[in-house]
């Protein structure tokens, strides 16, 4: 099968892989990416919070218009009208716990959705990209054969955390197509991403990167999300 690639808006086409950057176009997400990243301000838990969440919103109304919508017709006060609404809300899946803020603006939209979670996180610290290991210890999601499915977690660094969840997600259901959601994306991890995943899958980010540093953390990036939005773990 030959491949095909085109570059349209915001968008990037290959045979099952669509990419949706936010922040190549101006507006209001930009300053919330600021705050988020700017040691002078991210320390406020509330407010980090906060703007996780509204990115989430803003990246759930860009994932929302490429859903199916169906026509129907309501009766308003003075008389009917049609229209379009969407026909089968996607499934939201967090990966805990960096994604909860972010998870929380996409169920602040779909609010029809049904959910999912995940416990994946790195096994250890690791000094290269290759050593970086997954533990997956909680899984739990409604029926998911056949449907549009968004798996959420605000860094997307090395990918083995997406691709770990998608693997352990298959047991539930082959969805009819999956939406990486994150706040910044590393080019390594998006690569790793194209390359291990074998059903049609869409990454949406507001932000892509310059690289991975030795341990495998985003360059410039902000830190750790998990521990930014809730405090140090152990």
């Amino acid at each position: 099968m030959k491949t095909r690639s085109l570059r349209i808006g915001f968008f990037l086409y290959l045979i099952t892989y669509v990419m949706f950057i936010l922040s190549e176009n101006n507006s209001i997400a930009n300053n919330f990416l600021s705050e988020i990243r700017d040691v002078s301000i991210h320390q406020d838990r509330l407010r980090f919070r906060k703007n996780l969440e509204r990115l989430g919103e803003i990246m759930a109304y860009e994932i929302s218009k490429t859903l199916e919508f169906e026509e129907s017709e309501i009766r308003t006060p003075l008389q009917n009208t049609k229209v379009n609404t969407i026909q089968n809300h996607p499934i939201l899946i967090s990966i805990l716990r960096a994604a909860l803020p972010f998870y929380q603006g996409f169920s602040n939209f779909f609010d029809h959705a049904s959910s999912g979670f995940i416990g994946a996180y790195r096994a250890k610290e690791t000094s290269s990209l290759h050593e970086v290991n997954i533990d997956l210890d909680y899984l739990a999601t409604p029926a998911l054969d056949g449907k549009e499915l968004i798996l959420i977690d605000p860094m997307l660094a090395t990918g083995k955390s997406f691709i770990k969840s998608v693997e352990a997600l298959l047991q539930n259901g082959t969805p009819k197509m999956i939406h990486l959601a994150s706040i910044i994306a590393a080019p390594e991890g998006i690569n790793y991403i194209k390359e291990s995943m074998s059903i049609p899958f869409k990454i949406w980010t507001c932000a892509l990167d310059e690289k991975l540093n030795s341990k495998s953390y985003i360059i410039p990036g902000l830190g750790d999300a998990g521990d930014l939005a809730f405090g140090e773990k152990l």
